[in-house]
C-alpha cells in the first residue's frame, strides 16, 4: 500500500491520525510516517485496512467472490483456500492463495500481487 492510498483509505473510514492510530493498534507517530512515507506501510497493518474498509463499505457493494471476478477454472478454485473456506470477497486475509496460478510464499508477494486485483480496487 503507497501511502497515498492508505491516506484514502484513512478518509474513506472517516478517522483523524488519533483515531486511525487507535484503530489499528500503531502509535501515532506510525500513521504520520505512513502518511509522508517515511516508514513502508506494513503488510498486517495493509490487510486490516483494507478489512476495515470492506466492513465499512457493506455487504451489498461488494465484488463478487475472488474466483468468479478472476475466472479461475474449477481445478484451481478446489486447490484454493479462499474457495476451500469460502473467503472469496476476503481472498486477501488469507495466504497459499492461487492467484496468477500458484500460491504465493509470503505475506509481501501476495500483497503485491492483491494491490492490482480487482476485489482490493473495489475497496480503495
Amino acid at each position: 500500500m503507497e501511502k497515498e492510498e492508505f491516506v484514502v483509505a484513512r478518509t474513506k473510514l472517516d478517522k483523524n491520525p488519533m483515531e486511525m492510530s487507535q484503530l489499528l493498534g500503531v502509535s501515532l507517530k506510525a500513521i504520520y510516517s505512513y502518511e509522508q512515507g517515511w516508514r513502508s506501510i506494513p503488510t498486517h497493518v495493509e490487510r486490516q485496512v483494507f478489512f476495515l474498509l470492506s466492513r465499512k463499505k457493506g455487504g451489498q457493494e461488494l465484488l463478487e467472490h475472488c474466483w468468479v471476478v478472476k475466472k479461475c477454472p474449477p481445478k484451481r478454485r478446489k486447490e484454493c483456500p479462499a474457495y476451500e473456506y469460502k473467503a472469496g470477497r476476503f481472498c486477501w486475509l488469507a495466504n497459499g492463495t492461487i492467484c496468477e496460478g500458484k500460491p504465493q510464499e509470503n505475506w509481501k508477494e501476495k500483497m503485491k500481487i492483491c494491490r492490482e486485483c480487482e476485489v482490493i480496487l473495489n475497496l480503495l
